[in-house]
C-alpha cells in the first residue's frame, strides 16, 4: 500500500492538474512497482509562498535573484551558469 506525498507551493493548482498528478503518480507505481492502484494513495500538501524556501532564500527572493540578468545566463552552448560556476560542470549542481 504505497502512499506518496506531493509538496507544490500555493500558486493556484488546479483540481484538474491535481487529478492529473493523481492520476500521474497512481500510473507510475502501477507500470513500475505493480502497486494496484485501489490500494495507492497519493496526498497533495499546498504549502504557503512565505513557507517554502530554497536555496538558502525564502521562494520569493529566490525568484526574484533568479530574476536578475546577471544573477544567471545562458551560455551560448547552451549551459547554465550561476554566478561563477556552470551547472553542467562536475560539482555544479
Amino acid at each position: 500500500m504505497p502512499i506518496v506525498t506531493i509538496q507544490i507551493t500555493r500558486e493556484g493548482t488546479s483540481p484538474e492538474q491535481k487529478a492529473a498528478l493523481i492520476q500521474g503518480v497512481t500510473d507510475l507505481l502501477s507500470d513500475v512497482l505493480n502497486k494496484p492502484p485501489a490500494l495507492t494513495f497519493v496526498v497533495i500538501q499546498e504549502i504557503d509562498l512565505e513557507d517554502w524556501g530554497v536555496g538558502g532564500l525564502p521562494v520569493l527572493e529566490y525568484r526574484r535573484q533568479q530574476s536578475q540578468p546577471s544573477a544567471a545566463s545562458l551560455q551560448s552552448d547552451g549551459g547554465l551558469q550561476l554566478d561563477s560556476q556552470r551547472l553542467d560542470e562536475p560539482g555544479g549542481g
